[in-house]
């Protein structure tokens, strides 16, 4: 599988992976796991997706930030694989933060963004358990926050 000719066929496009933000390793591998820590909305290092749903953001631009999210949990899991998409079996779960004002109940549409994009870029082995809560705030200042495990062969 061709995840980058995949994203392309969807409008997007696979950034480059992102370096921890602190004391962190991006991914790791256990067995035929990947866990993937949190992927916040920045793509290629510019920053974007700042502020709080509901307030500074619709829920369209929390959509877009967890695509955003995804697009990094994709960049990472290829960096995981040696770029050698094949080797994923699926994604097993996604966990995701809303930054959100208190009274927000839409977390899961937001999360769907990053949910939807996955199962249409993997297909079947894009369909994943998840959570999706709200946060008072969230690191940097960002709308959302993903992580993600896959299963690899």
């Amino acid at each position: 599988m061709d995840i980058a000719k995949k994203l392309e066929e969807l409008g997007f496009s696979l950034p480059q992976a992102a370096a921890p933000a602190a004391n962190y390793v991006p991914y790791v591998i256990s067995g035929n796991m990947v866990y993937v820590s949190g992927q916040i909305p920045f793509l290629n290092g510019e920053k974007m997706h700042l502020g709080c749903v509901g307030e500074d953001l619709t829920i369209e631009q929390g959509v877009e930030a967890a695509q955003a999210c995804a697009l990094n949990i994709l960049a990472q899991v290829n960096e995981a694989v040696g770029g050698d998409f094949s080797k994923v079996k699926r994604c097993v779960k996604l966990g995701g933060f809303v930054n959100c004002i208190p009274d927000f109940i839409n977390q899961p549409v937001v999360i769907n963004g990053a949910s939807d994009l996955i199962a249409e870029a993997l297909g079947e082995a894009g369909k994943h358990a998840r959570f999706a809560v709200g946060a008072p705030s969230l690191p940097l200042g960002v709308a959302v926050e993903i992580d993600a495990i896959f299963e690899i062969a």
